[in-house]
């Protein structure tokens, strides 16, 4: 029996949190769904998932905020960082933070099996 990757997707947008989910699932990843970072924190989602990938902006703790607490709690867990958002400097802040990617929404389904494949082979 083959061991599964777990993806944690943090969203607060149900539709796509659910459609990455959907997409996620049909490439062979084991997922889970989150509606927000705090939810992830909550149900100690760290503990069980081998990459993360999170929406930037959301109501409570941000995607950045996620991954500074990750870091700061000496977390190795990869993050993926996404968002619908072009403001700038963005995307040197994710990757500042420790993100391995920023996927800017919309994305191709190309773009996110290559972050994956750096988040799981990091």
């Amino acid at each position: 029996m083959s061991s599964k990757h777990l993806i944690a997707v943090i969203d607060d947008d149900d539709p796509f949190r659910t459609a990455l989910i959907e997409s996620l699932d049909s490439l062979g990843y084991d997922t889970r769904g989150y509606a927000s970072a705090d939810e992830f924190v909550a149900a100690d989602g760290e503990s069980s998932c081998d990459c993360v990938v999170t929406d930037i902006h959301m109501p409570g703790m941000s995607g950045i905020d996620l991954k500074l607490m990750l870091s700061g709690r000496g977390s190795t867990v990869p993050v993926i960082m996404i968002t619908a958002r072009s403001d700038r400097g963005l995307e040197a802040m994710a990757l500042a933070s420790g993100a391995i990617c920023l996927l800017k929404k919309p994305f191709g389904s190309a773009e996110l099996i290559h972050c994956l494949g750096l988040a799981l082979n990091h």
